[in-house]
């Protein structure tokens, strides 16, 4: 068994052993558990069957760490993207009317687009041809979408005729409950307990069935049946020109998120060599965009790498066994749906909000000594929970780039790349909407 592991993983030369690589994926599942409840949340909120989303979410995310640690040897957690679930229930099903099934479709469509991209040169040229700033407000955009609705789930902002928003009642001990689960995440990420969002989630839920707010139903049982989302994507309901503005959102927020976090872990884990070359990333974004496609038949929004797997670097792992560990936890977690179940909306309010601040990190990189690169990036990070969609909000910074770099006399920083997307989503607004 470890000679088999040592041939597969390299541990010796990546200087690791066994059990450090399965401490860093114990670690790195930990951090990352909180999906396994926000996730079937989010998705059952579009009319999907809560337990197959249960089961749909740890499926996907399994097959995506053995994909990501078996092929390209990197310990990188995988699982259904948080934004891009926000996105596909609220925005593409809830807001915009598209089924489920559909939603699905587009995803599929996105990750067939994530796959050329990532086995072509094309990866290169996409990379290029968006701005700095605009790659960067995408993934603060979407962290604001995600804390708004946390916000809006845990009761913490209401709906107010006057002002249409509005502080809401803290007397109200579910609002209350999640406002201390937010206190409690901060307080124990910033004490670096590991865990602290799963922690967070599962005092409050235990709080709510001490004083008798939740029903408890065990802990153990026969995972819940899948079938109700099992393959249920309609693929060909997703090709349609509306569909457009909606398939790119998925692509590009799922493109950059996944090569942020890519690059981020490289660094850490030492998997850059001394030529500047990152070891095995092709393999490692074929594994991420593979996943999206494979995640869309379990009935998941884009399925990609998980930044908290830096957490899992950090406790030694430098191997895709790490990735493996990880993934054997998910399946394991299969058989706690009752746990999964219990736990109620405003117990994982507070993670959407924490999550939500973790990718507004990003802003500190925006170029803010020219402002035809950052007002366009400005626009989308401030539009897209405004607008509550994500589409939308990447659309008018991408309008808006085009428009002021044009009007400043500055044609040449127009890549063809950003002229494409310029009238594409023109088109969307003047024609489609």
């Amino acid at each position: 068994m470890k000679q088999t592991l040592e041939h597969i993983f390299k541990l010796q030369d990546n200087d690791t052993t066994i059990k450090k690589e399965f401490l860093a994926g114990f670690t790195t599942f930990i951090t990352m558990a909180y999906i396994i409840f926000v996730n079937p949340q989010m998705m059952a909120a579009s009319g999907m069957d809560l337990g197959a989303s249960f089961v749909g979410t740890c499926i996907a995310a399994a097959i995506a760490c053995f994909a990501m640690g078996l092929y390209s040897n990197w310990p990188v957690g995988l699982a259904p993207g948080m934004g891009l679930n926000a996105f596909f229930t609220y925005t593409v099903v809830s807001e915009m009317g598209y089924s489920w099934e559909v939603a699905l479709g587009a995803v599929f469509l996105a990750g067939i687009l994530f796959v050329i991209i990532s086995v072509t040169p094309l990866r290169q040229w996409m990379l290029n041809s968006i701005p700095m700033n605009l790659r960067i407000a995408m993934g603060a955009g979407v962290g604001l979408f995600v804390g708004f609705i946390g916000l809006k789930t845990g009761g913490i902002i209401v709906q107010n005729e006057t002002t249409f928003l509005s502080l809401g009642d803290f007397k109200n001990i579910e609002t209350f409950l999640s406002a201390i689960g937010f206190l409690l995440i901060l307080i124990l990420a910033i004490r670096k307990i590991t865990g602290a969002i799963i922690i967070g989630v599962l005092t409050v839920t235990i709080s709510g069935l001490l004083i008798g707010l939740i029903q408890f139903n065990g802990f153990v049982s026969a995972p819940p049946d899948i079938r109700p989302t099992l393959m249920k994507l309609d693929i060909l309901g997703a090709i349609d020109v509306s569909m457009i503005s909606i398939i790119i959102s998925f692509l590009f927020v799922n493109l950059f998120d996944t090569a942020g976090t890519l690059l981020g872990v490289a660094s850490r884990a030492n998997l850059i060599d001394d030529s500047g070359r990152i070891k095995n990333l092709d393999r490692a974004l074929k594994a991420d965009s593979t996943a999206s496609v494979a995640g869309s038949f379990f009935g998941c929004s884009p399925v990609t790498s998980y930044v908290e797997s830096s957490a899992g670097v950090e406790a030694g792992g430098r191997t895709g066994l790490t990735a493996v560990v990880v993934g054997i936890f998910f399946l394991i977690a299969i058989f706690f749906s009752p746990i999964a179940s219990i736990v109620p909306s405003y117990a994982t309010a507070g993670a959407l909000v924490y999550v939500a601040i973790l990718m507004l990190g990003g802003m500190e990189k925006l170029d803010w000594s020219d402002n035809t690169e950052l007002l366009p990036a400005l626009i989308m990070i401030i539009m897209i929970p405004l607008t509550f969609s994500i589409a939308n909000g990447i659309a008018l910074g991408f309008i808006s780039y085009v428009v002021l770099k044009y009007a400043a006399g500055k044609k040449s920083d127009i890549s063809f790349g950003a002229w494409f997307l310029f009238i594409i989503f023109l088109t969307k607004f003047i024609v489609l909407d």
